[in-house]
Parts: C-alpha cells; sequence; structure tokens
C-alpha cells in the first residue's frame, strides 16, 4: 500500500524528535564523561601533591613553603567541591535528556503502533471490497449464464 496516510507525517516528525533527543542524549552523556574525568584528575593531581608534601615533610619543610602547599591544596580542594556540582548537574541533566528521550521513544511507538492499526484495517476494509467485487462478478456470470437460453 503506497497511499500516505495523514499519521505519517505524525510518525516523521516524532521520529525526528526521537533522533534529535537521542544525539542531545549523546552530547549530555559526553558532557558527563568529560566532566568526571576532570574530577578524577583533579582527585589524582591532589593525591600526588599531599603525597609530596608528605614527603618534603618527612625531610623538613621551612614554614613558608609548608604554607604555600598547604594554600594550594585549600584552592585545589575548592577547585574539587566545584567539580563534584558540576559532575552533579551533568547527572541530572543527562537523567532529564534521558527521560525526554524515552518520552518521545514511547512518543513515536504509540504514532507507529496507530499507523500499524489504520494500515491494518484498510487491508481488512480492501479486502472485503475485493471479495465483493469478485462475488458481484461471479453473480453476474451465473445470471448471465442463466440467461442465455440453451440451444
Amino acid at each position: 500500500m503506497s497511499k500516505k496516510l495523514p499519521l505519517d507525517t505524525l510518525q516523521e516528525l516524532a521520529r525526528t524528535q526521537k533522533e534529535e533527543a537521542a544525539r542531545r542524549l549523546g552530547l549530555l552523556q559526553s558532557a558527563q564523561v568529560g566532566a568526571h574525568q576532570k574530577l578524577d584528575l583533579l582527585l589524582q593531581y591532589r593525591h600526588d601533591y599531599a603525597q609530596q608534601l608528605q614527603s618534603l615533610m618527612a625531610h623538613g619543610l621551612p614554614a613558608s613553603q609548608w604554607r604555600n602547599f598547604n594554600n594550594f591544596l585549600s584552592t585545589l580542594d575548592g577547585a574539587i567541591e566545584q567539580q563534584r556540582a558540576i559532575v552533579k548537574q551533568a547527572g541530572l541533566r543527562l537523567d532529564r535528556g534521558r527521560g525526554d528521550w524515552q518520552h518521545q521513544a514511547r512518543r513515536l511507538n504509540s504514532f507507529d503502533t496507530l499507523a500499524d492499526r489504520l494500515r491494518r484495517q484498510e487491508l481488512a476494509a480492501q479486502a472485503k471490497r475485493e471479495q465483493r467485487d469478485s462475488d458481484e462478478r461471479a453473480a453476474r456470470k451465473f445470471i448471465d449464464r442463466a440467461a442465455q437460453p440453451n440451444f
């Protein structure tokens, strides 16, 4: 059946919206992964820096250098907390994006189901018409033969 249903336009629009939601979801996933990687990098950097401080303190460290290390570690801790907030926000945006994609997928599925139902109904109606036409032709043929005189 090549007849285009009005619902086909809605299906195409829903398919486009689902694909767009999937593209956005991919970007959100990449952003979340990037935010986690930055956090991991900051945590590793802090760990390494704290180990370096411990090592220097074991061998004796002037108070001014110790203050510099502590100030830097405090600044690094602030950056880590900011990055944790960014990771949390990225997770929330990802959850919303996932919900949007699921909504679009359900919407498309609903249109697909409705279109399939309409197509099946149309095919059934067409089969019924064809059967009726076939029955009418057979009945006419029978009546025509019965009306012809036998020789």
